[in-house]
């Protein structure tokens, strides 16, 4: 039997331990959370005020990279990298409604998320999930499920949203990227989104960042812009650039603030 395709089974330390996927949910509006997870997850919204107003601009700017990689750039296969758990406006959502032939894998480690992706894709054919630390690339491309749904010889999204921000520096974050970048036929796409320092309130950022670390038992490192774009190689950045989050191609001209991350959407050209 293929064990790859075994739900991972969630632990009564996996329901104590706060997981960066169901906080994630939880300032989403979601259910799939736990007490743990929501403790953590005010005491961060209420050290950073802007925090939330992040993570919802944040949630958007995914949206619309992946409608402008269907509808401008005709890119139908996607991987989620660290997809979290499902909620409203997921990837194959977005894609499937623009064009219905649209194919996306999403990886996740947390078994929560991968759960409920099993349950929410049961009657899917073309959108599938697997439990898997994107931190191993090979691991992850040499998966029987993204084998029968990415054809790598064919633009594919790789999409890196607000998760490289929990691989430190000592697990060579460059070089994950580099290992998904060099599977890439050229017309492929890499999306990325990372928190960054917040220049107003660093001494809060700090504390919050301390205890999110302490509590979940995970990194949680801040990058610039130039941090992220050095991760690109020959990719080059679409327009408009490395931006904060709700500054990628907004649908509405909003003034409204929040805390620092930026995004951005680069090419393999040639």
């Amino acid at each position: 039997m293929d064990t790859s395709d075994q739900l991972p089974t969630l632990t009564p330390a996996d329901i104590e331990r706060p997981s960066p996927a169901r906080i994630y949910d939880y300032w989403l509006g979601g259910s799939n959370n736990f007490a743990a997870d929501r403790e953590v997850a005010e005491r961060a919204a209420a050290a950073m005020p802007t925090l939330k107003a992040a993570i919802w601009a944040n949630r958007a700017f995914l949206r619309r990279v992946v409608k402008t990689l269907v509808t401008e750039y005709g890119v139908t296969q996607f991987l989620d990298l660290g997809s979290g758990v499902p909620t409203v406006g997921n990837v194959h959502e977005i894609a499937q409604a623009t064009d219905p032939s649209s194919r996306v894998l999403y990886v996740d480690i947390d078994p929560v998320a991968v759960a409920h992706g099993h349950s929410l894709l049961s009657d899917n054919p073309q959108a599938s999930v697997i439990h898997a630390d994107l931190r191993h690339p090979a691991t992850v491309l040499e998966h029987r499920k993204t084998a029968e749904l990415i054809d790598f010889a064919k633009p594919v999204a790789v999409l890196m949203i607000a998760v490289l921000h929990f691989i430190p520096d000592d697990e060579q974050p460059d070089r994950i990227v580099r290992s998904y970048r060099d599977a890439l036929s050229p017309g492929s796409f890499l999306a990325l989104s990372h928190a960054a320092p917040d220049l107003e309130h660093p001494a809060e950022q700090a504390g919050m960042i301390d205890d999110y670390q302490r509590s979940t038992r995970v990194s949680f490192i801040h990058r610039t812009p130039e941090q992220l774009q050095a991760w690109l190689g020959d990719f080059s950045v679409q327009p408009p650039g490395v931006v904060q989050v709700n500054e990628w191609r907004p649908e509405a001209e909003s003034k409204q603030h929040i805390l620092r991350t930026y995004g951005l959407l680069a090419r393999k050209d040639g």
